[in-house]
């Protein structure tokens, strides 16, 4: 088995890519080893020193890395890591489907009615279509948090290598926030969701 790897514009996130399948498309995101319990994989990248976070895509992993460590020595350990858990079979992420939060729950909970709800259901079309796909390129993911159709504000969600990245809101102002107002004149701003 050969692993791939991507650097990603977060000096601090590596993109591992085994070559098949990680997720059933959907994402996971993993900011503690509590957290981590239902990943087989992810439990096992966190007991390598100096990981802090673990994301899953459809066919990549993302590994953030401690300020203080070091991708010399952490890569080949991490590379191993990611081929056993493959070679042994076993299931990257137990019991669990669709996108997750840093705690787990799900992204997506709000109902929208009438008006708004075809603005919501346009605004994470949009991002399904043009967003996720290059956002993936990078390590990581964006997700749809909330739209306020008083203030045209919608907030989005980074995580992977996404989140916490030096570029990441240069890529929410001059990327989405231009991409979703042109599309959808009822959006005055995007920010990052809490």
């Amino acid at each position: 088995m050969f692993i791939q790897t991507q650097s990603t514009p977060n000096p601090e996130t590596l993109k591992f890519l085994p070559g098949r399948t990680v997720t059933d498309g959907s994402s996971h995101e993993f900011t503690s080893p509590d957290l981590a319990s239902r990943s087989p994989l992810a439990s096992a990248v966190f007991a390598i020193s100096g990981v802090k976070s673990v994301f899953l895509g459809s066919d990549f992993v993302a590994v953030t890395k401690d300020k203080d460590a070091d991708w010399s020595r952490l890569k080949a350990h991490v590379l191993a890591t990611v081929m056993d858990h493959f070679m042994s079979g076993s299931p990257s992420v137990l019991n669990g489907e669709g996108n997750t939060d840093a705690s787990g729950g799900s992204v997506d909970g709000e109902a929208y009615e009438g008006e708004v709800a075809e603005i919501v259901a346009e605004i994470k079309e949009l991002i399904a279509t043009r967003v996720r796909p290059s956002v993936a390129q990078d390590g990581g993911d964006i997700v749809f948090k909330s739209f306020d159709a008083d203030t045209g504000v919608v907030q989005l969600s980074l995580r992977g290598a996404c989140s916490g990245c030096p570029s990441s809101v240069m890529t929410l102002k001059q990327g989405v926030e231009n991409l979703l107002r042109h599309y959808v004149p009822e959006i005055t701003a995007v920010e990052a969701a809490p």
